[in-house]
């Protein structure tokens, strides 16, 4: 709560009485009486927490935009600021009444677990998303060892090392061409500035994911993975299924299947899936861009349900892969552009329908032998390439003989400590040197 604090007083305020209520109402569903009522009122408070202090700002400026139309004076807009981690704490107290009103886990009569669950230190403040009854018996107990908090440190430094030394580097990259006007853009510096951004995106919210599930093993507890190498799916289907994994699982558990899934024919699937993404684009933000994005994986989900989806699965694999990746590296434009007509004109630019010339002075600054090399690391990270690297020299090591084992087992020791040290020293320095971003969830 002290951590908490540190963003505001006030929105601690708000956090505790999240925990409160839904402390009250998870009693109220558990007691059998008008369980149903009771986790309707529970819902409905929980997201109108969120519509105020999340959605009001928009809904206004759009009553307004209509309003004006017609001469009618505009509402004033208060520009309420956006609370930290509000999406994900409202979002694990609704699955938690919905566990209990489905009788897929017991209810929590301690107030302090029930806290515990919706503040958990580690993934507070930017996911991943804990569902209740994934860690409902860990809020009772845990077991704690030096092996789990050693393999919490080092999952811990693995997303530190994501954040720092690639996602703030393509960082630099993406806002160095996102911050130029797009009729001025060339198509080369586009395409660069949106490259840099899907690694950005990928490395940042994935760093933070694997420093939350590092933290919460040195508190005992394991968490569920977030992300599974999105960037080598082969459709937009089961991109979903390795992007963001705590997110897809709550839309797919709490709303999909409540909306009827695909059980009530081919045209309430669509519309269910559509009514999913549209969510899911509003819950990233309160903006067109982001409802458009998510429409936009909709759409792409719907088709492949389709004779398309067949055809694109008879395709080649690297024909399936490059699909995959064009459509979500389009769909980032709309994720990183502050408005529609800025996405719009950055489309144009990308593909060389404005008559903007190459703006040298940029691309020098952003196209430099550091940012190239980090680049091509993060892209051999994404698709897999460490991965395949590591299992192929533990299965080498497995059939070797015990010398060659206990080399092997020394070296890769000695280079994880090695590892370690010089990442968290050069973090640290890039903090104390104030040339840290904050991660992009932080605003979610």
């Amino acid at each position: 709560m002290v951590f908490f604090a540190w963003g505001g007083a006030s929105y601690s305020l708000l956090l505790i009485v999240s925990i409160l209520l839904n402390f009250i109402f998870g009693i109220l569903i558990g007691k059998n009486n008008k369980k149903k009522f009771w986790l309707g009122v529970g819902v409905f408070i929980n997201l109108l927490f969120l519509i105020v202090f999340k959605y009001a700002n928009f809904i206004i400026d759009n009553i307004n935009e209509v309003i004006s139309w017609v001469n009618i004076s505009p509402i004033n807009n208060p520009t309420i600021l956006l609370p930290i981690g509000i999406s994900f704490y409202t979002f694990q107290a609704v699955s938690y009444l919905i566990d209990v009103y489905r009788k897929t886990c017991d209810v929590q009569r301690n107030f302090i677990n029930l806290g515990l669950y919706i503040s958990l230190f580690p993934q507070l403040i930017a996911g991943p998303i804990v569902r209740y009854y994934d860690i409902q018996k860990q809020l009772k107990g845990r077991t704690h060892s030096v092996a789990m908090f050693s393999s919490g440190i080092q999952r811990f430094v693995l997303g530190f090392a994501k954040k720092v030394l690639i996602a703030n580097t393509m960082a630099y990259v993406a806002d160095e061409v996102f911050a130029l006007q797009p009729n001025s853009i060339s198509t080369g510096l586009a395409w660069i500035g949106i490259l840099a951004y899907s690694m950005q995106i990928y490395y940042d919210f994935a760093g933070y994911s694997d420093m939350a599930i590092g933290l919460a093993r040195m508190f005992g507890f394991e968490l569920l993975e977030n992300f599974n190498f999105p960037y080598i799916a082969k459709s937009i289907k089961e991109f979903w299924r390795r992007w963001h994994i705590s997110l897809s699982n709550w839309f797919r558990d709490y709303l999909y299947i409540s909306l009827g899934g695909n059980r009530l024919g081919n045209r309430r699937t669509i519309i269910n899936l559509f009514i999913v993404f549209f969510v899911t684009g509003f819950w990233h933000g309160a903006s067109w861009n982001f409802l458009i994005w998510g429409l936009l994986h909709g759409l792409f989900l719907v088709l492949e349900r389709t004779k398309f989806g067949e055809i694109l699965k008879r395709l080649p694999s690297f024909i399936q892969s490059f699909y995959t990746i064009f459509i979500a590296v389009m769909a980032w434009v709309l994720f990183r552009s502050e408005t529609l007509s800025y996405a719009t004109r950055f489309y144009e630019s990308l593909f060389g329908l404005n008559s903007a010339s190459l703006n040298y002075f940029v691309f020098l600054k952003v196209v430099t032998r550091e940012s190239v090399f980090i680049f091509l690391i993060a892209v051999l990270g994404a698709l897999g390439g460490f991965q395949k690297s590591y299992n192929w020299v533990r299965g080498y090591v497995q059939n070797s003989n015990l010398k060659i084992q206990y080399s092997i087992s020394v070296i890769k020791h000695v280079a994880v400590i090695i590892f370690l040290v010089v990442v968290l020293l050069y973090g640290t320095g890039s903090l104390v040197l104030g040339a840290y971003n904050p991660f992009i969830y932080f605003r979610f």
